[in-house]
Parts: structure tokens; C-alpha cells; sequence
């Protein structure tokens, strides 16, 4: 797999596992490496049949992994997967979201079927991750569900644009119903003078998720959920800022600078 560490250099993500004890840390760069490798299969170009076979292969390695026979090239995700007793399930989750991508571009799902693709995508590697912090099951579980889903609903309204180039569009049917965008064409909905209508609904979810997240992080040790805290406020900014710019065309970039993302990490992991 590829060195995660220069893949997720001078993310928010990266800033937050470089505070974590070298174990723990090792175990987040392979699990963020593994997401990568199937995250980079979905996204690239070319024949969907051969993106489907190496969705497949991924499988295979997992299952062969918890076999106890994983290839060579695995072997740093396998001591990850003994030492914090990652479940098979949520690693089988996550090339199960990156497959829908694959199957047929993503185009205005209804509501259950975006939040099993949020669960699948996000969701599920949180359940990884939360085995890694220490946390308790069931409180470990509800962080993931929530804090997942509202990181990927950020993702989503922040990259409308990039989307739509690629023929996606992940704002659901309801909403754009809801704001009279009758097409689910991505580059005729996002154009659309009611977007911001129909971005509205997906901001409300996206916030619930936070608030229940950051309750269940306000009820945990702080050293549990250092990493958590500083995700949940990195992406908590990138929402805001993009309600503040708003959904209509032409729409700048919403980014975080670094000297933004060493201060949340100081914030909320350090002080």
C-alpha cells in the first residue's frame, strides 16, 4: 500500500494521529493507507469491470488476512488488525461504499440510500478507528456513526463542484425535490438557483450529527478522543465557512490553511 504518511501530510487527519502514541499511530496510518488504496480504485478512470475486480482482490486480502495467510504486503495492516481487534465486517464496509461508486456514478440517491453510503465510507472507518482510541463499544459505536456521517456530509457539500465534474452528485432526491431542481443531471442541479435550498437540509443533518457527536466526545476522556475532537472541529469550520459562502455559483474553494489546522490541533489536542 502506498506510505500513508505522505499521502495524508498536512491534513487535519495527519496533524491529529502525529499526537497519538507510536502504536496507535501506526495502527491509523494503516487503516487511513487501506481506505486510500480502495478510496483511489473508485475514483480513478477506466473500465468499471477492472475497478470491480480490484475491489474484489481487496476482499480476498481482507479475508485471507483474518485467515491468518494475509499477503506480505499486508503485514503491517494485519498487526494492526491483532493488536486492536479490528473487525473484518467494517473493513468489508468500506469497499462495499467505494463499490457503489463503481458500479454506476452516484446521481441525487434518496436519503437511505446516501446514509448507507455515508455509513459504508465514513461510519465504518470510525468504527475502526474508535477500536484504536480505546473506546468502550456501544460509546465507540455512536461516535462513529454520528462523527462519520458528519465529516462525509461536509465532504459532500464541500465538493459539489469536483463531483459533478466526474458525473456524481450526492445531494439527495428529496431535497432538490423539495427546491423545485427537477434534474439530477450533477452539472444542471448544482447550477441551479435553489441549490442553496437544496443544500439546506443536507447543513441540518450534517450539524445533528455534530451535535451528537461532540456530546458523546464531552462525555469520554480526553485522551480517547483527542483525535475525534480535532476532526469533529476541522470539519465543524469547513461547514460554517461554507454556509457563510453559500451554495450559489460561481463557488470559491473552502479550504483549511495549515496555521488553521496547527491552531485546532492545539485547541483541542494539546491545551
Amino acid at each position: 500500500m502506498p506510505d500513508a504518511r505522505v499521502s495524508a501530510s498536512g491534513s487535519s487527519f495527519y496533524l491529529a494521529m502525529r499526537l497519538m502514541p507510536p502504536e496507535q499511530r501506526q495502527a491509523m496510518f494503516e487503516i487511513y493507507s487501506f481506505c486510500r488504496a480502495v478510496d483511489d480504485i473508485a475514483d480513478n478512470g477506466g473500465p468499471r469491470e477492472a475497478h470491480l475486480i480490484q475491489l474484489q482482490r481487496w476482499r480476498h486480502d481482507v479475508d485471507a488476512i483474518y485467515a491468518g495467510a494475509g499477503p506480505p504486503r499486508l503485514h503491517a495492516l494485519a498487526e494492526a488488525i491483532r493488536a486492536f481487534n479490528l473487525r473484518r465486517e467494517d473493513f468489508l464496509a468500506v469497499i462495499d461504499g467505494m463499490e457503489m461508486d463503481v458500479i454506476a456514478p452516484i446521481r441525487a440517491p434518496d436519503w437511505a440510500t446516501l446514509d448507507l453510503y455515508c455509513d459504508r465510507v465514513a461510519s465504518a472507518v470510525g468504527r475502526l478507528c474508535v477500536r484504536v482510541f480505546g473506546m468502550a463499544d456501544a460509546q465507540g459505536v455512536a461516535l462513529a456513526h454520528h462523527l462519520g456521517r458528519a465529516l462525509q456530509l461536509t465532504n459532500i457539500l464541500r465538493d459539489i463542484d469536483e463531483d459533478a465534474a466526474v458525473g456524481r452528485l450526492y445531494l439527495p432526491q428529496e431535497a432538490l425535490r423539495a427546491a423545485g431542481i427537477a434534474s439530477s443531471e450533477p452539472l444542471d442541479a448544482i447550477a441551479n438557483p435553489a441549490i442553496d435550498q437544496a443544500c439546506a437540509p443536507v447543513v441540518a443533518r450534517a450539524r445533528r450529527h455534530f451535535v451528537e457527536s461532540d456530546a458523546i466526545i464531552a462525555e469520554s476522556p480526553r485522551r480517547v478522543v483527542r483525535t475525534a475532537r480535532i476532526m469533529s472541529a476541522a470539519y465543524r469550520s469547513i461547514l460554517e465557512h461554507l454556509v457563510a459562502r453559500g451554495w450559489l455559483p460561481p463557488r470559491a474553494p473552502v479550504k483549511r490553511r495549515r496555521a488553521q489546522l496547527i491552531w485546532i490541533v492545539l485547541c483541542h489536542g494539546i491545551l
